[in-house]
């Protein structure tokens, strides 16, 4: 019997072994990976300072990067005693769950709105709820057309798909743009968020700006284009273009998997851009800090005509109290987000198809960080 107990504790330290080689290529997983398995450790970097950190932390918000934060959190909490527990329901859930002081920080794609900070000073004593851009990346737009592997589709007619006003696939303002492509006369099934989505909000200031005239809608986390149907999260938006012919959404690059194939946008640049981390990071490093104080809100160039510059990105921001965090998450907290802004944390964003920020504002996060009290 001792034996055999002693077998079956080799296959256990053998199996988390494993796991944490695996750590970072298990995208999408909702593990917050084995803060004390002793193999894990040695996956983990070894600089990442835990401090007092320990416990438990609760977070919600955006699910375009749920992925991220999946592959930090299996980092952070193989080197630190915390389990983070990131929901991911969505920018305006996460928002929502941090001003009702439900989670000591939430994941927003969409930087905090006038009463929305008003709303954070009640549950930040002395201070308010503030933006750190964390993880940037291109709004991929993927599609499911059957013959069709590639693409091009520019502002005005991703606005006229979306919004009912083009419903066949052989339309001939698509057929313009690729005049080698095989278009079957197939209706498109145009699909987008059913929560509030800073995705969506995101998706919709690329076409404003860009095509206003031919999406003439105010914009923001909530779908207001007419016709379309809708799905929960850039995950159920991705399940549905993948298995629905004649399919078209919208949905963070990580979540463009499994053979879902995507657009290239004719920007007015010299060449259609590819959706790739690559040159989400050209347009992102356009973009210009507007936030006050400790907020780190970014203004982005969605109209950029930059060569090589995928002009439809986002950043999410990870909101957090400047003054005021409960001292019993606070450790937590300002640990895990010091490991995120880390050239570290930064680095597995590119492994994930995700853009890291751009050295400027990222200098500015881990500043604001070491500040949070």
């Amino acid at each position: 019997m001792k034996l055999q107990r002693m077998n079956r504790r080799a296959l256990a330290l053998g199996a988390l072994a494993v796991s944490g080689a695996l750590a970072l290529t298990a995208c999408g997983s909702d593990e917050t990976g084995n803060p004390d398995g002793g193999s894990s450790n040695a996956a983990a970097p070894s600089n990442i300072k835990c401090d007092d950190a320990s416990g438990q932390v609760l977070s919600d918000g955006s699910s375009a990067q749920k992925n991220a934060v999946d592959a930090w959190v299996k980092q952070f909490s193989a080197a630190c005693q915390v389990e983070i527990n990131y929901k991911a329901g969505g920018s305006g859930a996460g928002v929502t769950a941090f001003t009702q002081g439900q989670v000591p920080w939430a994941g927003s794609d969409s930087a905090l709105k006038p009463d929305e900070v008003a709303a954070s000073k009640k549950i930040c004593s002395g201070g308010q709820g503030i933006d750190l851009p964390m993880v940037g990346g291109p709004i991929a737009v993927g599609y499911n057309v059957p013959g069709v592997d590639k693409l091009v589709l520019d502002s005005a007619t991703i606005a006229k798909i979306f919004d009912s006003k083009i419903t066949k696939w052989n339309d001939p303002a698509i057929a313009k743009l690729n005049p080698d492509a095989k278009l079957p006369d197939l209706k498109i099934q145009a699909f987008h968020r059913s929560d509030e989505s800073g995705t969506t909000d995101n998706f919709t200031k690329y076409l404003i700006a860009t095509a206003k005239k031919d999406f003439p809608y105010e914009g923001g986390k909530a779908w207001q284009a007419k016709g379309g149907q809708s799905a929960p999260q850039s995950s159920g938006v991705a399940a549905q273009v993948k298995q629905t012919a004649g399919a078209i959404g919208y949905f963070e690059l990580s979540y463009a998997k499994d053979g879902i194939k995507t657009v290239a946008i004719d920007t007015g640049a010299a060449k259609p851009v590819d959706a790739t981390v690559e040159n989400a990071t050209k347009a992102i490093s356009e973009a210009k800090v507007v936030g006050t104080g400790k907020d780190l809100a970014l203004e982005l160039n969605y109209g950029t005509k930059a060569e090589g510059a995928y002009p439809m990105v986002l950043v999410t921001y990870e909101i957090a109290c400047d003054k005021g965090n409960k001292a019993e998450t606070l450790p937590a907290v300002k640990a895990f987000l010091r490991y995120a802004a880390s050239e570290d944390g930064q680095k597995i964003l590119a492994e994930n198809d995700y853009a890291p920020m751009p050295e400027e504002i990222i200098t500015k996060v881990r500043e604001t960080v070491e500040s949070l009290s």
